[in-house]
């Protein structure tokens, strides 16, 4: 992960504080450099005026001795001058010849007269009227003495200005401390008032988060803010939003009810003519019985045939009950459910002169770790739809096998084929508008089953004409070891 998304990973009510308090860091360091900067060229300027003042007066002091060579009265000036300038802290004072030999100082033990100066004192001096060594916290100013045009010496002064560094430490932890309390403050202020600015946002965002787990609920009138019309706004859209996600569900429950519904009524007619055929028969076994019910053998065959009877309308009710009734448990499929789905299928085949190709390959296993009640009901709405688009007289064909541990449903027709838009209610990640039109809900029902058993579909084309509808479902892990 790089740098960026770390940093887009930390909530907002903490980035925001830190960002505030970096940036009150920065214009610290701004602020803090622009005025030790003011406050150094301040204290230079006072300093260098300090110095002008003082050589001045020593240079007015010390000519008339320089020119007698009259020692004594160099070191009562400069002795003078040492007392009368203490905000200037001189710290040594030399004044020279115009040889370069000293004639009198403020240390005479050190400088001793008629000595020669040392050459580091030419070489401490700076382009500014006073050079300050920050190492040792001293300041170094000349003035020649120039008497009718001519350098008749020089004054070597050393100043401490050790006073002018503690002042400015002095501000910098002052700068330092109010800075730092006011970064706090600003940091601790930012991070309350974003974590009551985001606080409505962090109740969207958990009824978000509910939502795309599948339970979105609105947000209640409690918590919808009173005075702020924009996040009010915002929670009375997504309370919009979600009614109406719960009234297009309720819609496409309804509709796939009616859709189911209507594929039971296509098959009631032919469900009525394969249960009244064996009741004719049946009515007249029993007259027969009432008649000749002492013979024997007219008994026999009576009560066989009302028997064959019963238990064709029984196959008949139980087919359609198994299909139409709730599947609550999660039973294997079998062969037993597809051939109930060709004898519920049988009546509309007949009325429209179709024949059923029917090849079913199970691997000698009675049982497949497929929930057997969701794959009938696919099975059967795609073999009506296949029903419904082939012409009268024309084949239909299902084709099922096992390879892995996949199931493989084929179901193939002689239709035009299946539109783009309905198509894609199988195929397509989203189902598109064309359930949300009322369109193609057999599809969608099957579209459903087939995700909820975790299996894809494929649409393809016959080189004849006409569609195949493949259904790819996994085996269940559990169903699965259990049946081992």
């Amino acid at each position: 992960m790089s740098m960026a998304q770390r940093l887009r990973a930390i909530p907002v009510s903490y980035r925001v504080p830190v960002m505030v308090a970096l940036l009150m860091v920065f214009i610290s360091a701004v602020i803090s450099e622009r005025v030790l900067d003011r406050l150094s060229h301040t204290q230079k300027t006072y300093l260098d005026g300090l110095a002008e003042t003082y050589l001045d007066g020593l240079s007015s002091a010390v000519v008339p001795a320089v020119l007698r060579q009259d020692v004594w009265e160099v070191y009562d000036a400069l002795d003078r001058s040492s007392s009368s300038y203490e905000a200037l802290s001189p710290v040594e004072t030399v004044v020279t010849g115009a040889d370069g030999r000293v004639l009198a100082a403020t240390d005479p033990i050190r400088m001793a007269t008629f000595s020669q100066l040392p050459d580091s004192y030419f070489k401490r001096y700076g382009p500014g009227i006073v050079t300050i060594d920050e190492a040792t916290s001293t300041g170094f100013a000349k003035r020649d003495l120039v008497y009718q045009g001519q350098s008749i010496g020089t004054i070597h002064a050393t100043f401490d200005v050790s006073h002018l560094f503690a002042e400015r430490r002095e501000i910098l932890v002052t700068l330092l401390i109010t800075n730092g309390v006011l970064a706090v403050m600003f940091s601790l202020g930012g991070f309350l008032i974003v974590r009551q600015m985001i606080a409505p946002m962090r109740i969207l965002e958990n009824h978000m988060r509910s939502a795309a787990d599948g339970a979105a609920e609105p947000i209640s009138q409690d918590q919808i803010p009173k005075g702020d019309s924009e996040v009010a706004g915002l929670f009375r859209g997504y309370n919009t939003l979600v009614q109406a996600e719960r009234e297009r569900a309720n819609f496409a429950m309804q509709l796939a009810e009616e859709e189911k519904l209507s594929s039971l009524g296509r098959l009631a007619s032919g469900m009525a003519h394969e249960i009244n055929n064996p009741l004719g028969g049946l009515f007249n076994a029993l007259d027969t019985l009432k008649k000749h019910g002492e013979t024997p053998g007219v008994r026999d065959t009576s009560i066989s045939l009302i028997e064959r009877g019963l238990a064709g309308i029984r196959d008949v009710v139980e087919a359609a009950l198994s299909t139409y009734r709730p599947e609550r448990s999660h039973r294997p499929l079998s062969a037993d459910d597809l051939d109930d789905v060709r004898l519920l299928l049988k009546p509309e085949l007949h009325r429209k002169r179709q024949r059923l190709d029917w090849e079913i390959i199970w691997n000698d296993m009675p049982e497949l770790p497929v929930r057997g009640g969701p794959v009938r009901q696919a099975v059967l709405n795609l073999l009506l739809n296949a029903s419904t688009v082939t012409p009268e007289g024309g084949a239909l064909s299902l084709k099922a096998n096992c390879s892995g541990d996949f199931l493989n449903i084929e179901i193939g027709d002689q239709g035009p084929g299946i539109p783009p838009d309905i198509a894609g209610i199988l195929v397509d990640s989203d189902p598109g508008p064309a359930v949300r039109a009322g369109c193609g809900l057999g599809l969608w029902m099957v579209r459903r089953v087939v995700d909820e058993l975790g299996g894809s579909a494929a649409i393809t084309t016959r080189e004849g004409g006409g569609t195949v509808v493949t259904l790819t479902i996994p085996f269940e892990r559990e169903t699965k070891a259990n049946a081992a």
